[in-house]
């Protein structure tokens, strides 16, 4: 390995540097500039070589050569009076030379792989198979059409000679006669048949330097005529179709003249084929102007356009699509519909919308899972308030079900044919529900919909309207939803004209609406209003002998939103769930099994015990330690009378003790004040 220096780390020295670092003959022990920041410099510095401004401190007897980069003569004489004999010095003219050479050399290998890349390209764009072979019949190209066809990788058949590729070839006979061979039939090994062109390629001299084959798939042209023969089945089945429909079909040209009827035109219009075939698209009209001829001027549908067609008159609806085939239209196809028919399929379209309106509520008693007798009791007030046209009031904690059971009071109720609209109070901002709930005017505010819009409460006329977390209305919604209790009636905001409504809703809330009355943020006389017909819904804590039974229900849901198989759950798992409180109720019941299927294999059908997420066991229900702490149990009439009591006084306070506006806000009469009044001491207290 020669050892050299380069004196000078200009371009030509950087050139030269870059160049002799390829090689495997040179070892650059150093490079020297007296400029530091010269572009030489800072290549040696990343290939970890030598770097100076001085250049004799590298001299030595070990040089084999020293490059002389800088051009300037005293530097070129100087190191041919420093070095050994044995040195070879190169001036810098050379170098600068040999520096040239190499870029050049470097840019005619970029053009080379330029063209190579344009070629490769031009050859693999082309939907045709290609094949390029030398003078010994060797491959030498491929593209990928070629190898895609002959199902063969590219890489591997380079270099093979084509007969061990294509064993039944005519490129060697080609690269014999130097003829060309025009569209030859040719079966490859995988049973495929082509089509293809064998051409010997010359050089400017005519030497022969090898042959091209370019094919072609011939189950192509196959697959075109099977389309074909397909296309024509598929139009005598059209019109095979076309013919059978009980619809009265006209089809028109792009000039308006009838091309096709089936008989079910015919019968309905009383007109031939000879009266309408080649006539213009007016000839079946009796009264009204030519749908067709509108479609052909707007290259648009039109539907439901009453007019009268044929001699006998017959009163129809139209509707007409335009047919167009790559962006140019070709004619247009109308479908003519008797009014007695749009009068049935009217009514079954009534029937349709009474049949959807069942199921936008969505479940009914048989979808509430549970034996225990708490449970139990509270679907039997369900199904008793779901035959009264009461007000329903559903109290529960969060997550126990009330929309479930405000679902299956609607349906198993008389207005289950009509609208079911479900509202959660505490969802919608206060500025926008009582516009949801009532409806609005034209202009009643900024942004108003012209005509004004309906709201929820008219949109549920006849039907039930399901009013969740009720407790979070504001005071005014409070008294509009009282005027439709009382009354009957709704006011729409911005308005003055009292609508009459017949709904029936159905309230839930999870608050203590008797604390909110205590504290003034719920209307007593809205309270009594709800409170008719209340329905007590318990925690999952209080009915845990539901819970296999939920569980198993839980499970069979949840394999179908996660596509899962899962079985059930083992003994030891819903010992696990059953000591386990549920402040969350169901829905935290439902969120834990569907954790625990998500950790599991795919394998594994049995939920296990180290699939459930921690359970914090140890924690009480909230509602429970809180009922426990506030209130010393006694026996229940007590309670209740206690409670009568503190509610009397509540009244007076409010009422600053005139006990006629008192008994008056209370709804009892006033004898009957003053009797509760003597019997729990109430005159007594307010006396003292």
């Amino acid at each position: 390995m020669k050892k050299v220096l380069i004196v000078g780390a200009g371009n030509g020295g950087t050139a030269l540097l870059k160049l002799l670092d390829k090689t495997a003959m040179f070892q650059i022990i150093a490079v020297a500039d007296i400029d530091e920041n010269a572009p030489g410099i800072k290549v040696a510095k990343e290939k970890n070589i030598p770097t100076g401004t001085d250049w004799r401190a590298f001299i030595n007897e070990e040089l084999d050569l020293i490059i002389e980069a800088t051009g300037k003569q005293g530097v070129l004489e100087e190191i041919r009076k420093r070095c050994a004999a044995n040195t070879i010095v190169v001036p810098g003219t050379v170098a600068q030379m040999m520096a040239e050479l190499v870029k050049e050399k470097e840019m005619l290998i970029a053009k080379l792989k330029s063209e190579t890349a344009r070629r490769d390209l031009i050859l693999n764009s082309a939907h045709d198979g290609m094949i390029v072979v030398d003078e010994f019949a060797c491959i030498t190209d491929i593209n990928n059409s070629a190898a895609e066809m002959m199902e063969v990788d590219k890489e591997e058949v380079i270099g093979k000679h084509i007969l061990e590729v294509i064993p039944a070839s005519g490129l060697p006979r080609v690269l014999a006669t130097k003829q060309t061979e025009v569209h030859q039939e040719l079966k490859l090994e995988n049973g495929k048949k082509i089509i293809t062109t064998r051409i010997p390629m010359m050089d400017e001299t005519g030497k022969l330097i090898g042959a091209l084959a370019v094919f072609k798939d011939v189950t192509e042209l196959v697959k075109l005529a099977e389309e074909i023969t397909d296309l024509k089945e598929m139009r005598m089945m059209l019109e095979a179709i076309i013919h059978s429909s009980e619809e009265a079909i006209s089809v028109v040209d792009e000039h308006g003249n009838g091309i096709f009827i089936n008989p079910a035109y015919t019968r309905l219009t009383g007109l031939s084929e000879e009266e309408v075939i080649g006539k213009p698209a007016t000839a079946d009209i009796a009264e009204g102007e030519s749908v067709h001829m509108q479609v052909l001027k707007t290259r648009r549908p039109i539907r439901g356009v009453r007019m009268k067609v044929g001699p006998k008159k017959r009163d129809v609806v139209v509707n007409v699509a335009p047919i167009i085939v790559d962006g140019v239209l070709k004619g247009s196809v109308g479908v003519i519909h008797d009014v007695s028919e749009i009068q049935r399929l009217t009514n079954e379209l009534n029937r349709a919308r009474h049949i959807i309106r069942t199921l936008e509520a969505k479940y009914s008693f048989a979808d509430i899972i549970g034996t225990s007798e708490e449970i139990t009791v509270a679907i039997e007030q369900a199904k008793l308030a779901a035959k009264t046209p009461a007000t329903i009031l559903l109290r529960g904690e969060s997550g126990t079900g009330k929309e479930l059971f405000a679902h299956a009071i609607h349906n198993a109720s008389d207005r289950k044919y009509n609208k079911f609209i479900r509202v959660n109070c505490a969802a919608i901002s206060e500025t926008l529900l009582e516009s949801e709930l009532f409806g609005y005017e034209e202009g009643a505010f900024s942004g108003a919909k012209r005509g004004g819009k309906r709201g929820l409460f008219e949109e549920a006329n006849n039907g039930s309207i399901f009013l969740d977390e009720i407790g979070e209305l504001s005071a005014n919604t409070q008294a509009k939803l009282l005027r439709v209790l009382q009354e009957g009636e709704i006011v729409r905001v911005g308005g003055t004209k009292p609508i009459p409504i017949n709904v029936r809703v159905i309230a839930a809330t999870n608050v203590n609406l008797e604390k909110a009355i205590v504290e003034g943020t719920f209307r007593e006389d809205l309270y009594y209003r709800l409170n008719r017909m209340p329905i007590y819904i318990p925690p999952l804590r209080a009915r845990k002998e539901d819970i296999p039974a939920l569980c198993q229900h839980l499970i069979q849901k949840l394999n179908q939103d996660y596509g899962r198989n899962v079985e059930g759950v083992t003994p030891a798992a819903l010992d696990y769930l059953l000591s386990y409180d549920w402040p969350g109720n169901v829905r935290e019941l439902e969120n834990i099994l569907g954790r625990a299927m998500i950790f599991m294999k795919f394998n594994e059908v049995v939920i296990d015990v180290h699939h459930i997420p921690p359970l914090d066991i140890s924690r009480e229900a909230p509602s429970l330690h809180k009922y426990e702490k506030e209130l010393e149990i006694r026996p229940l009439h007590e309670m209740m009378e206690q409670y009568e009591a503190e509610i009397i006084e509540q009244a007076l306070r409010k009422y600053n003790n005139n006990k006629t506006a008192a008994a008056r806000a209370l709804g009892i009469s006033i004898r009957n004040l003053y009797y509760k009044l003597e019997k729990y001491g109430i005159a007594k207290k307010s006396t003292q």
